[in-house]
């Protein structure tokens, strides 16, 4: 039953405002009638979350994988102050400034050459949006619109709106409840190799099959790179990036990698796709963009899709959000990406993972856990089943640290300023977690 609530003004709110919260305000993945414990939060510094009641817990998920400097940086700070005194937001259509070309130019700089157009969007799932439609629209424009399907692998996660949920894991993903209802797209084996040693050609097997006799209704091929995020944390070779790059071109298909977590660093490369050397059509960033200060993501693509869309009826991509180029967001990006390029990020993330490799070897032991695997600055400890979402992230912070598992995943992507120190104590909760309460 809801309840009366003092104006949020009042003194009697401030009080109670945690009841409040509890009783109308829904957060991700959640119940309302059955709540998941929120905790608190009064401030962040570094790589700590402070509570409000004076605790500290070492943040294992840089909240949800986008603080990669950490919270509170004065960097980051001073880039939104700066641009708050000039202009907070002004609408795209028609307008521009310096913060959005500064960034469109470093994306391109540091992206492969054939990127060389991009829209800003405003999250991760609507820059999947956005590569959904620029495909469509490419192929609508070419006088095919009969090749309005896309073709992924099974285990993946491309986001949360509708068109990003369609090529979201059938089955074991987060949306099989709208199955029924969303558009209905092609889906092939998910490779199983972990590295090009263990490549076998029937890895390549389904998605080759679609494209022999598909193609003719096949608008693109959309994958995450190397990682597969949260449809379940698994890693796979590059030979399959190759080979199904390959598969692309021979039939004339487009190629779109969502990197929205596996961009800036995370694996080990800058962009996971250069693990494989490979380039795609279309590229969806997000997440880390911006170091978690603010939402904002982008879709860049090649001469071929921007001319293909441009020069043929009607004429302008379909697509305008109303915070797209957010001057505020865009400069802390910028901000963001300097930080990262003038750091020696690329040893600072093999530090990383050979600390999460060390310290999650011991829940290799453990019968309750099916694999432990370790890339970059992802550490993750599959189970056999799943875990207690009402009890284990207590369990976490009574240890002192933030991790939020979901399914019978417990993973970790931290700030890449943690210390050696933190990550010793984030990992040492996880087997410790992981062997007494899972």
């Amino acid at each position: 039953m809801s309840i009366h609530c003092p104006g949020p003004a009042s003194a009697a709110f401030e009080q109670d405002w945690r009841r409040f919260d509890r009783e109308h305000l829904w957060h991700p993945y959640s119940s309302l009638t059955q709540p998941i414990t929120a905790y608190p939060v009064s401030g962040a510094s570094g790589s700590r979350i402070r509570l409000e009641d004076g605790r500290e817990l070492i943040d294992g998920m840089a909240s949800w994988w986008s603080a990669i400097h950490g919270y509170n940086h004065p960097a980051l700070n001073a880039a939104v102050r700066d641009q708050l005194d000039a202009v907070a937001h002004v609408m795209f259509g028609g307008l521009t400034h310096r913060p959005a070309a500064r960034l469109g130019a470093t994306l391109i700089d540091i992206t492969p050459e054939p990127l060389q157009y991009v829209f800003f969007a405003d999250s991760g799932s609507v820059s999947v949006e956005v590569a959904i439609k620029m495909a469509l629209q490419y192929w609508f424009a070419q006088g095919h619109s009969q090749r309005n399907k896309l073709l992924t692998i099974r285990a993946g996660y491309h986001g949360d709106t509708f068109g990003a949920m369609s090529v979201c894991d059938p089955v074991g993903g987060m949306h099989h409840l709208f199955t029924g209802v969303l558009p209905q797209h092609l889906f092939a084996r998910m490779p199983d190799c972990r590295n090009d040693e263990e490549w076998r050609e029937s890895q390549l097997a389904e998605l080759r099959q679609h494209l022999d006799h598909a193609s003719h209704e096949i608008a693109a091929v959309i994958l995450e790179p190397i990682v597969q995020g949260a449809g379940g944390m698994r890693f796979y070779c590059p030979e399959f990036l190759r080979r199904a790059r390959a598969l692309c071109d021979a039939h004339d298909v487009l190629l779109i990698f969502d990197e929205i977590a596996t961009g800036f660093g995370r694996t080990g490369e800058l962009f996971a796709m250069h693990h494989a050397d490979v380039v795609p059509d279309i590229l969806c960033l997000g997440k880390a963009l911006t170091g978690g200060y603010m939402t904002l993501a982008a879709t860049l693509c090649n001469a071929r899709v921007a001319e293909g869309i441009s020069e043929h009826d009607p004429g302008v991509f379909m697509h305008g959000p109303t915070f797209m180029a957010n001057p505020l967001a865009c400069s802390v990006a910028q901000a963001s990406l300097e930080l990262l390029l003038e750091s020696d990020w690329k040893t600072n993330i093999a530090r990383i993972e050979s600390a999460l490799e060390t310290g999650l070897s011991p829940c290799r032991e453990l019968e309750q856990v099916r694999d432990v695997r370790v890339l970059g600055a992802i550490g993750v400890v599959e189970l056999i089943h799943p875990v207690d979402m009402h009890t284990l992230p207590e369990a976490f912070v009574q240890r002192g640290v933030w991790v939020r598992p979901f399914r019978n995943l417990v993973y970790v992507m931290p700030p890449y300023i943690i210390s050696d120190d933190e990550l010793a104590t984030l990992t040492g909760a996880m087997c410790e977690v992981v062997r007494e309460c899972c």
